[in-house]
């Protein structure tokens, strides 16, 4: 039954989806897994949905059905577990799915985490790893603010507290709230818990702006609400809110990672005045250079690592519709702080285990206005690191995807000095682009515009590439201070072919290498 915050039942929302309680030790659980119906599904429905050419093979996908946000990113008990909005066909609202990784790249389904009831629905929300268990925070379609805890190995068996919303909605009649009751993120200082819920606020002209809203608790159930928690925020846009937020600790900063229904993901770094309880804003960025949509990056989950840095993934929306499935999710990215108020954002777990079938391509002459084909370097699923000196070239160009007639290609291109200039600092960025409008000759795939972003290099440093293609998702790492990605949609099996191209003047390929990718399914 759905009740309201009194406990007075108003409906039933209890989830048509089977839901199981496993056992409290490693062993015990294991054994029940290896039967549990639900994974049996998931493991049938994994090896229907092989056989989409466009579903990638070492990005993470759900199982069955949509994804949406992932959710709640943690490391519990030597374990790395990522859950997110799952969206089961008998129940299609959304639940917490539910994964495990050694590695942050092998990921293993798991049963539903957490179902809805009380709530509606269970929305996106964060994790809290304490010594002895861990706390799950979420937005409760209907309800509110929810909380759950889990204790046991792999995190299967939840609890929730006070089985009803603890930062609940107004109810009818009553005066509005002056926070808003959405997204929230959770951590604790000082034997206190601290919760942001995600929202707005208002400025002149009615417009919106981003903002979070800060409370309090000592015991996880009852809440006081304190004030807005951002101080000096100007580096968003009008429109921006401040969904799925992520406040974690970043080497002397601290950072908000986020997402805005206008702009997407985001970050924020700044200083916690902790005797005000305030986040004073020196710094922020993005995740995805325009529109989040079709076929750009979403909504993160972040969690801290073991070095003073923090571990975030994202989904990814479509470009096409695809038959029983949707989203994706990114490769991790570990995010360390590059200076004072810039991010270094390199890929994150063992994601090089992947590598096979190596090939190396040594220095090589990019003559100008030539398509330099590598015949010995393609695929759909590879890696491929590459370093070229500095040239005065208008543009440097590696295509991916290519068809052998450049009919469909997928285009990185990087314009050395040509990005924004910061005057305040005195620097000239480059620009990286992904331009993905050749991408598809398939007539339903909706192209993204060009994916483009600043990257800061010295005027005699070389451009070092990682470049991550995996059938329909292509990311793209740049001298580990940016990071661009997209979904494209070949529609040629021979759209496989890697060249490079120097625009007005000859370039260096100083090196490439390559592998071919696994799969990281069975």
């Amino acid at each position: 039954m759905y009740r309201d915050r009194d406990g007075e039942s108003l409906r039933d929302v209890t989830s048509k989806v089977p839901s199981y309680t496993f056992a409290e030790t490693l062993a015990e659980q294991e054994a029940q897994l290896r039967t549990n119906p639900l994974l049996l599904r998931f493991h049938e429905s994994r090896r229907r949905l092989a056989a989409d050419p466009h579903r990638p093979i070492y990005h993470y996908v759900n199982p069955e059905g949509n994804l949406n946000d992932p959710n709640g990113l943690c490391f519990w008990q030597g374990r790395w577990h990522l859950f997110y909005q799952a969206y089961p066909p008998e129940d299609p609202r959304q639940h917490w799915g539910h994964a495990v990784s050694d590695d942050l790249i092998h990921w293993r389904d798991l049963p539903l985490a957490i179902y809805p009831n009380p709530e509606e629905k269970v929305f996106s929300g964060t994790t809290l790893v304490e010594e002895d268990r861990v706390i799950a925070i979420y937005h409760g379609v209907g309800a509110g603010t929810m909380i759950a805890t889990s204790s046991d190995p792999l995190l299967l068996n939840w609890r929730k507290v006070a089985g009803r919303a603890v930062i609940p909605f107004a109810r009818e009649g009553e005066p509005p709230l002056p926070y808003t009751v959405f997204d929230p993120c959770i951590w604790k200082r000082d034997g206190t818990y601290y919760a942001l819920t995600a929202g707005v606020r208002l400025v002149p002209g009615g417009k919106r702006v981003r903002e979070v809203f800060l409370h309090r608790s000592t015991d996880l159930e009852h809440w006081a609400y304190l004030h807005p928690f951002l101080e000096e925020d100007h580096y968003g846009m009008v429109g921006d809110d401040g969904a799925c937020p992520y406040f974690w600790p970043l080497g002397e900063k601290h950072a908000l990672l986020h997402f805005s229904h206008t702009s997407g993901g985001k970050y924020l770094l700044g200083d916690y005045d902790r005797a005000r309880d305030k986040f004073v804003v020196t710094g922020g960025g993005d995740f995805n250079f325009g529109p989040f949509g079709p076929a750009g990056v979403h909504a993160p989950s972040a969690t801290p690592d073991a070095s003073g840095g923090i571990v975030a993934i994202f989904n990814m929306n479509p470009g096409r519709a695809t038959v029983g499935w949707n989203q994706i999710m990114t490769l991790p990215r570990r995010l360390t702080l590059l200076g004072t108020d810039d991010l270094r954002i390199e890929p994150a777990g063992a994601i090089e285990s992947l590598r096979r079938e190596h090939v190396h391509v040594g220095t090589t002459r990019l003559p100008a206005n030539v398509d330099v084909a590598l015949p010995n370097v393609a695929g759909n699923a590879i890696e491929i690191a590459a370093r070229i000196l500095p040239s005065p070239a208008s543009v440097v160009q590696l295509d991916v995807l290519r068809s052998p007639d450049a009919e469909e290609v997928t285009r990185i291109q990087f314009y050395r000095n040509r990005g924004y200039r910061n005057r305040q600092a005195g620097t000239q960025a480059s620009a990286i682009s992904i331009d993905s409008s050749r991408s598809s000759t398939l007539p339903d795939v909706r192209a993204r515009i060009p994916e483009t972003a600043n990257v800061l290099l010295a005027d005699d440093e070389p451009l070092d590439l990682r470049v991550f293609v995996d059938r329909s998702v292509v990311e793209v790492f740049a001298n580990g201070r940016q990071c661009l990605a997209v979904r494209v949609y070949p529609g040629r099996p021979d759209s496989v072919g890697v060249a490079l191209r120097s625009i007005g003047q000859d370039t260096t390929l100083a090196s490439l290498d390559a592998w071919k990718m696994a799969s990281v399914h069975p």
